[in-house]
């Protein structure tokens, strides 16, 4: 990755926007939008900098002044000034897609976000509050991660009790009914994966849900790196054969 993916929680924060141009406005309504407060000058408290000054070194020297302050500074339609860059955003709140080119092309991320828009159900983000709500219930049922994660795995793949294209009515009427029938799921075992080349484009769907659904992944040392970055990012990576006795949860074999 070019740059680390982050939600920045706002919650009232005052953030820091220079400029009065149409680039400015679009900037105030996002700030507003994500629960942060717009201000114009730089106090103590302000740790985000929005740049929209349409002269190029106004924007360059104010971007240097904040920065040497300590801030976080986007300056707009200045990649290479910024500390951060805003993406195009999928907005299914609590659900956010953020879809970002490091600044390369910001029409390139509009139309993916417009791809992703048809493709995202509206109702996405009733789902997620609702499984937001039922986390306690899920803990007190489930209380090993690894029965968590196989319980979610289980109701959230595709055909699932609640998978997230389908059309479940009453959000927490249905994921409080998967709750409480559910039962518990078998989250042990190994799956085996041959590829068929070092191109992650090359894995199958079921391969990519496996990869995952993963606790611990054995690969062989040959296996590409881009593979191995299409699994949970917090699955224990073995670079060696399983063992004859497997760790608790799902192990996957990549060969």
């Amino acid at each position: 990755m070019e740059a680390l993916p982050l939600f920045f929680r706002l919650d009232g924060a005052p953030v820091l926007l220079l400029g009065d141009s149409d680039a400015a406005d679009a900037k105030a309504r996002l700030i507003e939008s994500a629960g942060g407060r717009v201000v114009r000058d730089l106090t103590a408290d302000v740790r985000l900098a929005f740049v929209a000054l349409e002269d190029p070194q106004a924007a360059a020297d104010a971007a240097a002044t904040l920065k040497a302050a300590g801030l976080l500074v986007n300056v707009v339609d200045r990649p290479e000034l910024c500390d951060f860059t805003v993406p195009a955003i999928v907005d299914r709140s609590p659900v956010l897609i953020a879809i970002g080119t490091g600044g390369a092309s910001a029409t390139l991320a509009k139309a993916l976000r417009e791809r992703l828009e048809a493709l995202l159900p509206a109702r996405l983000g009733a789902l997620a509050s609702a499984i937001r709500a039922a986390r306690a219930a899920v803990v007190a049922r489930y209380p090993a991660p690894a029965g968590r994660r196989g319980f979610w795995d289980t109701a959230l793949a595709p055909g699932g009790g609640l998978d997230p294209f389908a059309d479940h009515g009453d959000a927490v009427a249905a994921v409080a009914a998967i709750v409480a029938g559910a039962e518990v799921p078998t989250v042990s075992g190994l799956v085996t994966i041959d590829l068929a080349s070092p191109d992650p484009d090359d894995l199958s769907l079921r391969q990519l849900r496996t990869l995952n659904q993963a606790d611990t992944l054995f690969h062989a040392p040959n296996i590409a790196a881009a593979i191995l970055d299409r699994a949970r990012r917090d699955a224990v990576r073995v670079a060696s054969p399983p063992p004859a006795i497997l760790p608790p949860g799902r192990s996957v074999w990549l060969r």
